[in-house]
């Protein structure tokens, strides 16, 4: 993946944000970022050239959008999130929200798919704002079957519901499984031409490296 000093950015003023820890102390959420490096938990998603699997997930108005279709208009930047409940997820949409100019520039556009439904899938639509593909995921489906969803296990879970957050209730199903934040930029034929895959999700890919990935896709064509 690429996942290099340059092509990462941390969120750490999101940590002093309410409900930046929701979900578990820093330690638990440590011991789990361990455990997905450990086992290498993310060893099956996407990489450099590969052919990301087409999918097709409905909008915020329930319109079924099909990944080949939407890429028939451009290549694009494929974000999957956890969702407005995270302040670094939110975080992450806001700041290609500031880029929206560049990315219009770049010659791509946004797409991001979480596992949120209702009424917080539509919050997060409008976090991203005007322009931006906005998916829901449901059970994860689409996560699962790009190598990026992993069962949070029944601490984190016990920690959620203590801080007064339901999980099940958010995403509409009670699988227990978060997606890991990801981002790939994609052509029109689906195939891979950048990836950042990183198990701890308060790291991100730096939308200039995106932009740059992007840039270089676009001059090529």
């Amino acid at each position: 993946m690429e996942n290099s000093a340059d092509h990462i950015v941390r969120l750490a003023a999101c940590r002093d944000q309410p409900g930046a820890s929701l979900g578990t102390d820093a330690a638990g959420y440590e011991a789990l970022i361990e455990r997905l490096r450990a086992s290498d938990a993310m060893a099956g998603a996407p990489a450099l050239g590969d052919v990301a699997a087409d999918f097709a997930l409905p909008d915020p108005k329930g319109r079924l959008q099909r990944l080949t279709d939407l890429l028939a208009e451009g290549p694009a930047v494929l974000s999957f999130n956890r969702g407005s409940w995270c302040p670094f997820c939110a975080e992450e949409v806001r700041a290609w929200s500031e880029n929206r100019d560049a990315l219009i520039a770049a010659g791509g556009r946004l797409i991001i798919v979480t596992p949120e439904t209702g009424g917080r899938l539509a919050g997060l639509a409008q976090i991203a704002g005007q322009g931006v593909t906005v998916l829901c995921d449901p059970d994860l489906g689409v996560a699962l079957r790009y190598g990026l969803a992993f069962p949070v296990g029944l601490s984190v879970l016990q920690q959620y519901r203590r801080d007064g957050f339901d999980l099940a209730q958010a995403y509409g199903c009670a699988t227990g499984l978060l997606p890991t934040p990801a981002t790939f930029v994609l052509d029109g034929a689906r195939q891979v031409h950048f990836a950042f895959v990183e198990p701890d999700f308060r790291q991100r890919a730096a939308p200039a490296a995106v932009l740059s990935a992007l840039y270089g896709l676009t001059r090529r064509s």
